[in-house]
């Protein structure tokens, strides 16, 4: 069946939200706000439905086309930039709202904190992970598309940097001639790795490895004029310029308040505490390769005050004693913190935190049991993933009713 929908607003995830006549929600990916649209519906639930998007019939004046995104996920492909980063602003603002947490006065969150000379919405990925397969009269490489797991062919990836791009056919030719070539366990050994990552950075150029990451490549970045060493399967973020300027906005919130000591949770190897410039930093984080690279970070900026530990956040932070003179950064994976985590943090007697997240949805659920003890001072949001549903949040928590310089 289909139907005439208007688009009320873009959600998370980016397809368009509008309501059919008996008043059921529908989704429609690839339509944009205050669009009005011809959509087949695909799913039907209770509550919701799920539906094609097959004409245009009023287009948003920020839409730039209707072609097909050249690689899954690229939901915003024709949406503007101003676009893209008005339904973004909207959605967190939205989820703030819908979960009831106070934003302080003036917070606007309407501005990208990103709109930087090195913030770019194309050829902005350092690190890409294309997965393969085929024999030898059909081989392909490039992304997974959902559902349905289908390999959509890349032979020049939009979002990758440009460095990345230049080696791809070098790296789609060497992984096919590994494909077809050699004893037939070899070729099955190959396959089995599945997918090839590559990573760049200005100061070690371009590298990549299939299957799992291996232990002799060290990748150096630079982030807020420091240098760091990566292993070849430490997180990093994808987006350097964003990413700068996502940890100068940590720093220049810390200094306008410091405190003697940084406790850095989730800390990789370090790149939030070693910037903040501490009297004290202590870091925690489970993988023991993260941590080596952290110590050698340390070492190399001559931060003989640092300690990093491998360890569980949620069962390890009890073991730290945070003071009113501590400054706690948290930067967690997708699923946001573990609940000991939370409740401890909430218990805790640190003046600020910090918290940088890739996920508006654990970020909520985390920030409500924060919310007992601690009132939002700040928020930020960066245009980490341009083209895509994802954006990073730094949200800054005071202590509240705590006098704070």
């Amino acid at each position: 069946m289909t139907s005439s929908i208007y688009i009320a607003k873009s959600v998370y995830g980016g397809d368009g939200l509008g309501r059919l006549g008996d008043g059921r929600v529908v989704f429609v990916p690839g339509a944009f706000s205050g669009e009005q649209v011809k959509a087949e519906i695909v799913q039907e639930k209770k509550s919701f439905v799920k539906a094609r998007l097959v004409e245009i019939e009023e287009a948003s004046q920020e839409r730039t086309g209707t072609l097909e995104p050249p690689i899954p996920g690229a939901v915003y492909w024709n949406l503007s930039v101003k676009g893209e980063k008005a339904a973004k602003s909207a959605q967190l603002a939205e989820f703030f709202g819908r979960n009831r947490i106070a934003l302080p006065p003036g917070c606007d969150l309407s501005e990208c904190s990103s709109d930087t000379a090195e913030s770019a919405s194309l050829n902005y990925r350092n690190k890409v992970v294309y997965h393969f397969s085929g024999d030898s009269s059909q081989r392909v490489l490039g992304y997974r598309e959902e559902p349905s797991h289908k390999i959509v062919d890349i032979t020049e990836d939009p979002l990758a940097r440009p460095e990345i791009n230049a080696k791809l056919p070098e790296i789609r030719d060497n992984v096919f001639r590994l494909l077809s070539t050699g004893p037939k366990a070899v070729r099955q050994s190959v396959r089995d790795k599945e997918n090839v990552t590559i990573r760049f950075s200005k100061r070690s150029g371009v590298v990549w490895w299939m299957g799992n990451a291996p232990d002799n490549v060290t990748i150096k970045e630079e982030t807020a004029g420091k240098v760091f060493e990566v292993p070849s399967d430490g997180f990093y973020q994808v987006n350097p310029g964003v990413g700068d300027d996502l940890v100068k906005a940590v720093v220049k919130k810390f200094r306008a308040s410091p405190t003697k000591e940084v406790v850095d949770l989730y800390c990789g190897v370090g790149v939030f505490g070693l910037s903040m410039e501490s009297e004290r930093l202590t870091g925690i984080e489970s993988g023991r390769r993260a941590i080596d690279f952290a110590r050698r970070n340390a070492a190399a900026q001559g931060r003989g005050d640092a300690r990093f530990h491998v360890g569980l956040v949620g069962r390890d932070i009890r073991r730290l004693k945070i003071t009113p003179e501590t400054t706690v950064v948290v930067d967690p994976p997708r699923g946001g913190m573990e609940f000991a985590a939370v409740q401890a943090l909430a218990k805790s007697e640190a003046q600020r935190i910090f918290y940088v997240s890739c996920d508006p949805a654990t970020l909520m659920r985390d920030l409500k049991q924060l919310s007992r003890a601690y009132e939002v001072e700040d928020v930020k949001w960066f245009n980490m993933f341009p083209r895509t549903a994802r954006f990073e949040t730094l949200v800054v928590l005071k202590k509240a009713n705590a006098r704070l310089s």
